[in-house]
């Protein structure tokens, strides 16, 4: 079984070759995004022709996704035109085999789910901090899609109501807060040199700077704890770059136990374990069951 897999983002497509065991032969080029989505799709083409032979390709992709037809419901114009792409129709047209393609965020959670931070946990929330808030619910070891498939969007939790907007759906909402877009806004009003997460880290000593970045975790928790009392999982997986900091995830940890209800408190709160490659493992374990059905 040789499963080519695609992770498709704003800034770099991540391809890889998986038969089993880790991704082989992994690859990382620039999306040149701005191009529009014919264009993405078509070096999507490109990189796979490259990989030679393989019997089903998964592909994660940025954008909401109907994950039965495999077509783009919905991306914003970091990828323009990319709405309603029909991805799945397209590849199958050229490669002449089976295509599964599901949101990033969720073929992530698939990945952390059979390789990483998730294994052996039936139920789990997986988030990710980054230029937004992502989200993926995992109920029975399957995605929970909703009725849209857009399900999991927790950057739109209202925490915040005394600051929306009319007309702006995400005023107010937990991505504007927690998001490490956030971060970097927050401190950049203290220091217009802290123009990115590995800036602010690095004088984490400092006390104006570790005072932003307190702010910045108690507006994690808000979102962290909602979901905790709704869900009641097992273990929650947070993702993205700013949550290799142990600082942080431990911050979090204490912050949220001391918030939720005591019968919530064993909610295992993990950093994920994937790292890049958890959409690409993701997309290649649901190219593999489409060979299994």
């Amino acid at each position: 079984m040789r499963i080519a897999a695609l992770d498709i983002g704003g800034t770099s497509i991540k391809s890889g070759i998986w038969t089993g065991g880790p991704a082989e032969d992994v690859r990382e080029q620039d999306t040149n995004a701005k191009n529009g989505g014919a264009y993405v799709v078509e070096r999507a083409k490109e990189i796979l022709r490259s990989y030679g032979s393989f019997d089903a390709i998964g592909v994660s992709t940025a954008g909401q996704v109907n994950s039965e037809e495999g077509f783009i419901r919905y991306a914003n114009e970091n990828i323009p035109g990319y709405t309603g792409m029909r991805i799945k129709d397209i590849l199958e047209q050229e490669f002449s085999v089976p295509v599964a393609v599901e949101n990033d965020v969720n073929a992530a959670a698939i990945g952390e789910g059979q390789f990483g931070a998730g294994k052996g946990h039936d139920d789990f929330l997986c988030i990710t901090y980054g230029t937004g808030v992502g989200g993926a619910v995992v109920i029975g070891k399957e995605i929970y899609r909703g009725c849209s498939f857009s399900a999991g969007e927790f950057g739109g939790i209202l925490i915040h109501p005394e600051d929306r907007i009319e007309g702006d759906p995400f005023s107010g909402c937990y991505e504007k807060y927690a998001s490490t877009t956030a971060l970097v806004a927050r401190a950049r009003k203290l220091d217009e040199s802290l123009v990115n997460g590995r800036k602010i880290f690095e004088r984490i000593g400092e006390p104006e700077v570790l005072a932003v970045v307190d702010g910045w975790t108690d507006e994690i928790v808000h979102g962290l704890v909602s979901l905790i009392h709704i869900f009641n999982p097992s273990c929650v997986v947070l993702g993205g770059g700013v949550m290799a900091q142990p600082f942080i995830l431990e911050q979090v940890r204490q912050k949220a136990e001391k918030r939720i209800m005591s019968s919530f408190r064993d909610v295992d709160i993990k950093q994920a374990e994937l790292g890049n490659q958890a959409g690409l493992l993701g997309a290649a374990s649901l190219g593999a069951r489409l060979l299994t059905r």
